[in-house]
């Protein structure tokens, strides 16, 4: 009876200690993160009967391409979709850093690209309920085709495919293609107010938000002083651009990088500033937005259980 019921203790501290940390934010892959990807691969057996409901892990899309330029894209689109769903409630969204410290730890690298029959291991001990990854094809920066699609860990089961066309410079809107019919498949109803601000886009300069992908990368591998460096040009080519200003100061306020006068002074004169997004009239916005007028076919994507 006892031992039934430490069990149980066990198990719950073990959910509870999975689904509080989703909240947590950050780019950097801490101590703290890769001792809980380590704790969690040698409790896998518990983790893997724990189900977490209303949680998405959304894995890191595979440059397919040929041209290595692209491979930033693969972790930035997936920052992209975890930014704007997070802001649901009622939908917990799995760390980006927490994904990127299991893949590390289960020996796939700093690129965390999961092959197919990984994904689902992966999804089971993140917890989550429902797992995404995908593809992005095509013959280079000017043609792409972003495909992804949306599985039930649990079931086995693929619940629906998203795929979006264009070029590198439309990324902001291909990543607003895939984020709404992920809404629509796991039937969440938003209010206008809600569909307007999901509608804003992280930034419409593909420079900047291929600086801040690049920056993201340089963190993962250690090179917090390349990584600074990267999210200062990502500002400075657009000063509302999500995610770089917050993750400039992070490094900062961790001791990872000094606090140089540049750094601090640019910070401090973007609050100032107008983004490039935010020039955009809601008129411009919806025609940037607004994709080509030939939907793609249901593909065939490589993440499968």
């Amino acid at each position: 009876m006892k031992f039934k019921y430490l069990n149980s203790l066990f198990i719950s501290l073990l959910v509870w200690v999975i689904f509080t940390s989703l909240a947590w934010g950050g780019q950097v892959v801490t101590e703290d993160t890769r001792l809980w990807a380590r704790k969690a691969l040698q409790e896998e057996k518990a983790i893997e009967t724990v189900r977490g409901g209303n949680t998405l892990a959304i894995m890191y899309f595979q440059n397919k391409t040929g041209s290595p330029d692209l491979d930033p894209v693969q972790k930035g689109l997936t920052i992209m979709l975890i930014t704007d769903l997070s802001t649901l409630e009622g939908l917990q969204l799995v760390e980006r850093t927490r994904l990127q410290a299991l893949t590390e730890e289960m020996g796939i690298g700093t690129s965390g690209l999961v092959e197919p029959g990984t994904a689902p291991r992966v999804g089971k001990i993140l917890g989550a309920e429902w797992l995404m990854g995908g593809d992005i094809t095509g013959r280079g920066p000017e043609e792409l085709l972003v495909k992804s699609e949306l599985l039930d860990v649990q079931l086995s089961k693929s619940i629906g495919q998203q795929a979006s066309a264009g070029g590198l410079a439309d990324l902001f809107r291909m990543e607003k293609d895939l984020l709404f019919k992920i809404i629509e498949l796991l039937k969440i109803e938003l209010t206008p107010e809600q569909q307007a601000a999901l509608r804003k886009p992280c930034s419409t300069d593909s420079k900047a938000l291929m600086a801040f992908f690049q920056g993201i990368n340089a963190s993962d591998k250690g090179d917090y002083e390349g990584a600074a460096e990267l999210y200062e040009k990502a500002l400075k080519n657009d000063p509302g651009i999500c995610e770089a200003g917050p993750a400039l100061k992070e490094l900062q306020a961790l001791g990872l990088v000094s606090v140089k006068s540049k750094a601090g002074d640019l910070l401090k004169s973007l609050k100032d500033q107008t983004s490039l997004t935010d020039q955009l009239s809601t008129e411009d916005s919806e025609k940037r937005e607004q994709g080509p007028e030939t939907t793609p076919s249901p593909v065939s994507i490589d993440v499968q259980f």
